[in-house]
């Protein structure tokens, strides 16, 4: 009898550890890419990527469990906009950051871009700042990386002046934001920080030159767009919506 119910125990025990092995999904992973841009047009002043648009993104998926890699076209320390750095503009996303060392040291060592692959990662998720406008709109490798992500129906996020990065990524030769429902860093917001004469471009005018169906909310609000996998954010603001709308999808996708 002892036997019969240590061997019951024993089959239990085994059911119960191949049942939790099956359901047991892989972690999700999701590529951050970020500009190595540091120069604002030709003002004299520095540039890069916008603090609150990569921190505030990264934890709200990184504390979900989400494995995250970042990439920059040159590969290393991106640029941090000296101005998302100032005390004025820290947010308790900014002070994490600030003290993470293990992030810190992760930005150090980005991987270029030239190296990733689209079939490695769940999503991708650009965040804003002004360098994206010069670099990355143009870099061969991240237009294609958009349009593998886009084609293989998985997630692509981005924020604030991020959806400039859309500017030349084609899906079929047609703009890959025609038709769809966008949004991004608005004139009058570009207007308010003093840089209209100084981006090489407008993101909301190019977004509906080529096509997309450009909304926006009131200045320095948060609003998220979401169209399909598409995914955009109009300012730092929105930043955490981004990232929760992205969640929401990764989620849903097995």
């Amino acid at each position: 009898m002892k036997k019969f119910k240590l061997f019951s125990i024993i089959i239990s025990a085994v059911a119960s550890f191949t049942a939790t092995a099956q359901n047991k999904t892989p972690m999700k992973k999701v590529l951050f890419v970020v500009t190595s841009h540091d120069k604002l047009g030709n003002t004299g002043e520095k540039t890069g990527f916008w603090t609150e648009e990569l921190a505030a993104p990264y934890y709200e998926l990184a504390d979900k469990g989400i494995q995250i890699d970042i990439a920059t076209p040159l590969g290393g320390q991106p640029p941090i906009d000296p101005k998302s750095a100032d005390p004025a503009s820290a947010t308790e996303d900014t002070k994490r950051f600030d003290a993470d060392t293990e992030l810190l040291a992760k930005l150090k060592h980005t991987l270029k871009l030239a190296h990733v692959k689209e079939a490695d990662y769940d999503a991708v998720f650009y965040p804003g700042g002004h360098g994206p406008l010069w670099d990355l709109t143009k870099d061969r490798n991240s237009i294609t990386l958009i349009e593998s992500f886009y084609n293989n129906n998985k997630p692509i996020a981005f924020v604030c002046h991020a959806p400039a990065v859309l500017k030349d990524v084609k899906i079929k030769d047609e703009y890959l934001v025609k038709g769809k429902k966008v949004t991004g860093f608005s004139n009058t917001e570009e207007a308010a920080v003093g840089l209209t004469n100084v981006v090489p471009f407008l993101l909301e005018e190019v977004l509906q030159a080529n096509g997309g169906i450009y909304s926006k909310t009131e200045n320095w609000q948060p609003y998220a767009v979401e169209d399909g996998i598409l995914i955009t954010g109009q300012n730092p603001a929105s930043s955490k919506l981004v990232a929760q709308k992205l969640l929401e999808q990764l989620n849903t996708k097995k």
